[in-house]
C-alpha cells in the first residue's frame, strides 16, 4: 500500500485547521505568558507560549487509535494502521511528520522515551541525547564561573546533544515493527515535497520568536523576507528535510549519524559564530540507544489495584508522578477523587505532596549510568514504607522547609540540583489492532531547540532543527561547598528529563488501561499526574480529565492556570501559606483509555484543547 499523503490535507484535518484558525487566533492575544502573582516570587517560564483554546469532542474507537499532537501526524499513523502496521510502525510515521509540522516541539534532530506493551510485558526504549565527549562540567559557565544567562546557553552549538530519536525508533521497529522501515517516512515525505498548510500554533510562535531569526537557514525557510513568518493557511515545502528523510528511510539511523548529514550537523554546532560547541562525528557515530526496564508501580483508584508504569532514569517522571500519586493518597483531602477543578484544601495536599517529590527528584535523579540509585534501586523511592514516612510531613498549613528523604537511610552524596528552566517537547500515544500499545514522548527540548538548522547545502530550502537538550544539565557542576550535583554535565551523560510516557494495567488481569503523556518540561510530572488522577480515581474520559484546568509547583510558587480558579481558592491558598502565581500552562496531553459503550469494549481517546492535538482512529 503507498503511504503517501497525496491529498496534502485530508477533508477531516481541513475542517481541524479552519475550526483551529478561528478558535486559536482569537485567543492569541490573551493566551502569553504574562501572569497574576501574589506574593513574592515569579513562576518560571513556560516551555512554549501559549496559542489559545480549541475544544475538543474526544473521541472513540473500536479498534486502533493514534492521538498526536498534530493532525496531519495523527493522521500518518492511522494509515499506517490501516495499512496492516503496528504501533510502533505508526509512532515512526507520527515522528517523522512532526519534524516537519511542528518543527518547534521535536524531531530528528531530538530525542524520545518509548514505552511500549506488547500485550505481555513493558519496554522501555531510551532515545535521550548523550553529552559529547568534549564536554565538560564547565560547559554552561561564564568566564567568572558563574552560571551563563539561560536563553545564551540555549541558543548556541553548546547547547547540542548527540540526536537519538532515530536511532531509538530503528531499535524499537526491529523487535516491534510489522511493515518496512523505508514505508513509513512516505506520509512525511510526501508533505515535505508537496506541502503542509502552516498552522496557527507554528504561526504563532514563529511570530514571538527572535533568536530563531539569528540562524539565516530557519529565516529563510519560516520567514518572509520582510521578516514576518508565513501566514497560517500558507502552503510550507521542505524539500532538504524530504531528502534526508529518503536517505533515513534507504539506510536507516547510518543516515543521520554518519555521511554528510552528520557532518552537516558537526558543522552547524562547531561552527556557531558565537558559542560554539564540541559535538563531532565520533560522538554521532558511538550514539546507542538503550533499552531500559520500566519502572512501575502499584496504584489503588476507586477501589480497583493499579500498576502504573513510567520511563526510569535518566526520566525523572515515573519517579515523581508516582511519589505525587502515593503521597496524595496518604492525605485525608488529596485521596478525595478529581473529578472538578479542586478546591484549596485539595490543592494544598497536592502542592505539598509535589515540593516533597520535587526535592527527591532534585537530590537523587540523574543518568543511572554515572549516578547510583538511592539504597541501590530507584524504586526505594517509591516504596510504601518510604511514603508513608514522606507523608508524615504533610500538614494543613504550607511547611517552611522541605528536603530530601533518605530512602533505606542513604547517606547524601550528592548536592541538590537548582531550580532552573526546562522546556517542551510533543506527545504520542497508539494503540493497534494486534494488541501493542505505546506511550512516547519526544523533544528537541526548548521551543525551536538550539534554533540551529541543519541543511547539507545541496541547494535546497529547509532542514531540521538540532535540540538544546543538554541545557537540561545543571549549569552548575557542584553546590557552593563543592558537592557534586548528580545532574551535572559529563561526556557521553544523558541529562535528567521530566518527561513522563505512562501506560496503566489493571494489576489483576494485566490488561491495558491506559497511555497517556504530555509535553511541558518540568510541568510534564503535574499534566501528567492530573490526568491520571482524573480519569483513575475520578471516572473521567480522558478528554475531561485533560480539560481540567492546570495546577503545579516546581517547589516554589504555586502555579494554577490562569483564569480557571476562583478568587476564594487563591486566598484560601494564600492563608496556608502559599505563594500563588496565576498563568498560562500550555499542556499538551493525549490520552486514550480502555472504556466501554453499549456493553462493547471501545478507545476513549483525548486531545489538549490549548494545542493542536487530535485522535484519529477506527
Amino acid at each position: 500500500m503507498n503511504l503517501s499523503m497525496k491529498d496534502r490535507t485530508p477533508a477531516p484535518v481541513r475542517l481541524v485547521l479552519i475550526l483551529a484558525v478561528g478558535a486559536i487566533m482569537g485567543a492569541c492575544a490573551g493566551s502569553t505568558d504574562t501572569h497574576r502573582l501574589t506574593g513574592v516570587a515569579s513562576s518560571p517560564a513556560q516551555p512554549e507560549l501559549a496559542s489559545g483554546l480549541q475544544s475538543k469532542p474526544g473521541w472513540e474507537f473500536a479498534l486502533q487509535a493514534v492521538a498526536a499532537a498534530n493532525p496531519l501526524a495523527a493522521e500518518a499513523g492511522l494509515q499506517v494502521l490501516r495499512a496492516g502496521g503496528s504501533a510502533v510502525d505508526a509512532a515512526i510515521a507520527v515522528q517523522m511528520v512532526l519534524t516537519l509540522v511542528e518543527p518547534q516541539s521535536s524531531g530528528i534532530g531530538g530525542g524520545a522515551f518509548l514505552l511500549h506493551h506488547d500485550g505481555r510485558r513493558v519496554q522501555a526504549f531510551d532515545g535521550r541525547e548523550t553529552a559529547p565527549a568534549g564536554a565538560t562540567s564547565q560547559l554552561f559557565l561564564a568566564g567568572d564561573g558563574k552560571p551563563l544567562p539561560f536563553m545564551d546557553a540555549v541558543a548556541s552549538g553548546r547547547s547540542v546533544g548527540t540526536p537519538g530519536a532515530v536511532a531509538m525508533l530503528a531499535l524499537a521497529h526491529r523487535q516491534h515493527g510489522r511493515l518496512p522501515w523505508a514505508k513509513l517516512f512516505e506520509p512525511a515525505i510526501a508533505l515535505a515535497e508537496q506541502g503542509f498548510a502552516v498552522s496557527p500554533r507554528l504561526h504563532t510562535l514563529l511570530a514571538a520568536e527572535s533568536a530563531l531569526k539569528a540562524d539565516p537557514v530557519a529565516t529563510a525557510h519560516f520567514y518572509r523576507p520582510d521578516g514576518t513568518p508565513h501566514p497560517v493557511g500558507h502552503l510550507l515545502k521542505n524539500p532538504e528535510l524530504a531528502a534526508v528523510l529518503r536517505e533515513i528511510a534507504t539506510l536507516g539511523p547510518r543516515a543521520l549519524h554518519e555521511g554528510r548529514v552528520a557532518q552537516a550537523i558537526v558543522d552547524k554546532v562547531r561552527q556557531h559564530p558565537s558559542a560554539p560547541g564540541t559535538l563531532s562525528l565520533d560522538d554521532l557515530a558511538r550514539y546507542q540507544p538503550r533499552e531500559r526496564e520500566a519502572l512501575c508501580m502499584d496504584h489503588r483508584a476507586a477501589a480497583r489495584a493499579l500498576r502504573i508504569c513510567g520511563f526510569p532514569p535518566p526520566s525523572s517522571g515515573a519517579i515523581a508522578v508516582g511519589q505525587i500519586l502515593g503521597l496524595l493518597a496518604r492525605t485525608p483531602h488529596g485521596a478525595a477523587p478529581l473529578h472538578t477543578a479542586p478546591g484549596a484544601d485539595w490543592l494544598h495536599a497536592y502542592m505539598e505532596a509535589s515540593r516533597l517529590a520535587f526535592a527527591d527528584r532534585a537530590q537523587y535523579l540523574a543518568d543511572p549510568d554515572f549516578v547510583a540509585a538511592p539504597a541501590g534501586r530507584w524504586d526505594s523511592l517509591l516504596q510504601p514504607a518510604y511514603l508513608d514516612e514522606r507523608a508524615r510531613m504533610i500538614t494543613p498549613a504550607r511547611a517552611p522547609q522541605v528536603g530530601p528523604g533518605r530512602p533505606g537511610g542513604a547517606p547524601l552524596a550528592h548536592a541538590p540540583m537548582p531550580i532552573q528552566p526546562e522546556y517542551g517537547t510533543s506527545h504520542i500515544s497508539i494503540v493497534d489492532r494486534f494488541g501493542n500499545a505505546l506511550a512516547m514522548t519526544t523533544t528537541i527540548e526548548a521551543g525551536f531547540g538550539s534554533r540551529l538548522m541543519v541543511n547539507t547545502g545541496q541547494g535546497r530550502s529547509g532542514g531540521f532543527l538540532l535540540n538544546n537538550q543538554l541545557t537540561d544539565f545543571s549549569f552548575a557542576p557542584t553546590d557552593a561547598q563543592g558537592q557534586p550535583i548528580a545532574n551535572r554535565v559529563e561526556p557521553g551523560k544523558r541529562p535528567r528529563s521530566s518527561m513522563s510516557p505512562t501506560l496503566v494495567f489493571d494489576k489483576a488481569t494485566g490488561q491495558l488501561l491506559m497511555s497517556a503523556g504530555s509535553p511541558g518540561g518540568a510541568l510534564i510530572i503535574h499534566f501528567t499526574a492530573k490526568t491520571l488522577l482524573g480519569t483513575l480515581g475520578g471516572g473521567l474520559t480522558p478528554q475531561a480529565a485533560i480539560d481540567l484546568p492546570n495546577f503545579g509547583t516546581l517547589g516554589g510558587p504555586v502555579m494554577l492556570e490562569a483564569s480557571r480558579f476562583p478568587a476564594a481558592t487563591v486566598q484560601a491558598l494564600q492563608a496556608k501559606g502559599h505563594t500563588v502565581s496565576e498563568t498560562a500552562m500550555p499542556s499538551g496531553l493525549q490520552a486514550i483509555q480502555r472504556g466501554t459503550k453499549g456493553g462493547r469494549p471501545v478507545w476513549l481517546g483525548g486531545a489538549d484543547p490549548r494545542r493542536e492535538g487530535v485522535v484519529a482512529g477506527d
